[in-house]
């Protein structure tokens, strides 16, 4: 009998980095062994209680779909919270909800390129960007940044060097998952420019606005929206800044009226998002700036305390990590996926191991990022000093 074959997109899309090596730790704790995971962003800051209470008090049976477009009460307070950010001119319909920043991030890949066309980034990038890309026919063009300037951005040249005729948007992340690098003013207004002047889309995602460190300050593209309402478009999400990570809620949001007809045709096919998830998180407004403000510090005092033990380590590099909660960190070593799965199937202190991210699925550009691993300072302090530890003395043993 001849064998039938899945289609070649399907081998495309890569495997997550983030997550490709979660056999090793699941073996590794039916063992016995600990395992600290700072492979994911997956926070163990608690989700506000209000949000909690929502499904303590659950009575509602049978459980409907949700409107395609996103929860009524949910909507109108995204549109009060871009109000406080001085986006006074965000309303209900330029806001979709999405399950999850992801389907936001394909969402908009889908709306602003065809298959084959381009979209500039900035290396190291969040993995599942490529995954997206994949999944919608899309290249990425990488744009090299790097550690010794804390990943910001090359200048206006290096990036316009990358613009080809097939070229449709510029796709950055600020603050930046997997370096933790906030984008200073002139550069976000550099790309505004490149994009106004090469008529391209500028696409951002800003999950981590919040968690900007040192008294700096985001620099949001809400800000340029209304003087070009046809080019911005904003990825967001729910999951970071209320610790709502399991709730699947992400936003898509522009004034561009021929986008958001479009992903809400795109939405009405997937029906909705999900319906207990929108009423967990539809009394946001009513959390106090206290909550952001507690977490803000502790996220600070992680991060302090995993630059300051990490720089002690003979051989390892990083530069401060300016916002979100990761960090790009270069190692002694040639190959961090074998490290980072050693560390999880030979390496024990104290019956103890972390869970890292190997970096090279962060880059477009092959060979990139194969001696760095990423960070995710997701825990309290005094597991991040444990994992601190487990790494000094595991590059002292480890001899790949």
């Amino acid at each position: 009998m001849k064998t039938i074959k899945s289609s070649s997109r399907l081998s495309r899309v890569p495997a997550s980095p983030i997550r490709k090596l979660v056999p090793y730790a699941i073996e590794a704790e039916k063992k016995g062994a600990r395992i600290f995971y700072f492979n994911i962003g997956d926070p163990d800051i608690e989700t506000p209680k209000i949000m909690i209470d929502v499904l303590r008090n659950w009575k509602m049976n049978p459980i409907p779909y949700g409107r395609s477009h996103g929860d009524p009460i949910l909507l109108k307070s995204l549109v009060s919270y871009y109000f406080k950010l001085g986006a006074s001119f965000i309303k209900e319909e330029n806001v979709l909800i999405t399950t999850g920043g992801s389907e936001a991030i394909s969402m908009a890949m889908f709306s602003v390129a065809e298959p084959g066309e381009e979209m500039i980034v900035f290396e190291p990038f969040y993995t599942n960007y490529n995954s997206y890309a994949a999944v919608n026919g899309i290249k990425l063009v990488p744009v090299r940044t790097y550690g010794k300037t804390g990943f910001h951005l090359p200048n206006r040249v290096e990036i316009e060097k990358k613009i080809s005729k097939k070229t449709k948007a510029i796709l950055i992340c600020n603050p930046n998952n997997p370096t933790g690098t906030a984008y200073t003013n002139e550069e976000i207004e550099m790309l505004v420019d490149i994009s106004v002047k090469n008529n391209l889309f500028f696409i951002s995602d800003e999950v981590y606005r919040e968690f900007v460190y040192d008294g700096k300050k985001h620099n949001s593209i809400l800000k340029f929206m209304k003087k070009y309402p046809d080019k911005m478009i904003l990825l967001d999400s729910l999951s970071k800044r209320y610790s709502l990570c399991g709730a699947r809620l992400g936003m898509l949001v522009s004034l561009n009226k021929e986008i958001m007809d479009g992903v809400l045709r795109i939405a009405q096919g997937r029906l909705s998002a999900g319906f207990i998830d929108q009423k967990v998180a539809e009394n946001l407004t009513e959390i106090p700036e206290s909550y952001f403000k507690k977490n803000h510090q502790e996220y600070q005092r992680r991060r302090d305390t995993l630059y300051e033990g990490l720089k002690k380590i003979p051989g390892v590099f990083l530069e401060k990590p300016e916002g979100a909660f990761y960090a790009i960190i270069k190692l002694p070593i040639k190959d961090s996926e074998n490290f980072c799965k050693w560390l999880l199937t030979d390496f024990r202190y104290k019956n103890e191991t972390a869970f890292f991210a190997p970096a090279e699925g962060f880059y477009a550009t092959p060979g990139l990022g194969k001696n760095e691993i990423r960070i995710a300072y997701i825990l309290k302090v005094d597991y991040i000093k444990k994992a601190v530890e487990i790494l000094r003395r595991a590059l002292v043993k480890y001899k790949g």
